[in-house]
C-alpha cells in the first residue's frame, strides 16, 4: 500500500499543471506550498524564483517540431507555436516569436550593478519567470530571440484550431 501512494503522490507531484489546454488570460495565483504540489522541484525554481536551467541540459533544447505549440508548465496557457522554435545553439529552446496575450517582458537591471540590462520574459497568465528575449542579433527575420527555459515548457503536438495572435514583443 505504501509502494502505491508514493507511487501516486510521486505521479501527481511531477505532473505537469497544464493537461488541458487553457485560453483565459485571467490570473492564477497560487500560494508556494500549491506550486509545489504541482511542479518538480526544477520547475518551481524557474517558475516561481527565477532560475535558469544549465545550457545544453533541458528539455526541446534540440527539437525542431514543425506542428503543436509549447504551452507554460504553470498554467497550461500556449506560449509559442512549434514554428516560431528555431535552431540556436545559444544552450536553452530559442523561438523567434510568441502568442503575445500569454507573454509578457520586463526590463532587469543588471545584478552587478553596471549598465547592462535585459528582458526578462514571463506568462501573462500566471506569472511564472520563462527566461528572456534578445532583440537586434539577426539570427531570424523577427530578429529578436526568446531564450527560454525548457523546465518552464510543455510541448504539445497538436495544432491550436484558433492559435492566438503571434508576434514580438
Amino acid at each position: 500500500m505504501l509502494d502505491f501512494l508514493t507511487r501516486c503522490c510521486t505521479v501527481i507531484k511531477t505532473s505537469p499543471n497544464a493537461k488541458s489546454l487553457r485560453l483565459s488570460t485571467e490570473k492564477v495565483e497560487k500560494s508556494d506550498d500549491e506550486w509545489r504540489l504541482v511542479l518538480t522541484q526544477q520547475e518551481f525554481n524557474v517558475l516561481r524564483r527565477g532560475a535558469t536551467d544549465p545550457p545544453h541540459k533541458g528539455d526541446y533544447n534540440k527539437d525542431l517540431p514543425r506542428k503543436g505549440y509549447f504551452s507554460c508548465k504553470g498554467c497550461g496557457v500556449p506560449l509559442f507555436s512549434a514554428k516560431s522554435k528555431f535552431s540556436c545553439s545559444c544552450g536553452w529552446p530559442a523561438f523567434d516569436k510568441c502568442y503575445k496575450r500569454y507573454v509578457d517582458k520586463r526590463v532587469e537591471g543588471n545584478r552587478s550593478g553596471g549598465g547592462f540590462y535585459r528582458t526578462e520574459i514571463r506568462c501573462a497568465v500566471c506569472d511564472g519567470h520563462l527566461g528572456h528575449v534578445f532583440n537586434g542579433e539577426g539570427m531570424t527575420s523577427t530578429d529578436q530571440r526568446h531564450c527560454v527555459n525548457g523546465s518552464a515548457i510543455a510541448y504539445v503536438a497538436t495544432d491550436l484550431r484558433t492559435p492566438p495572435e503571434e508576434g514580438t514583443i
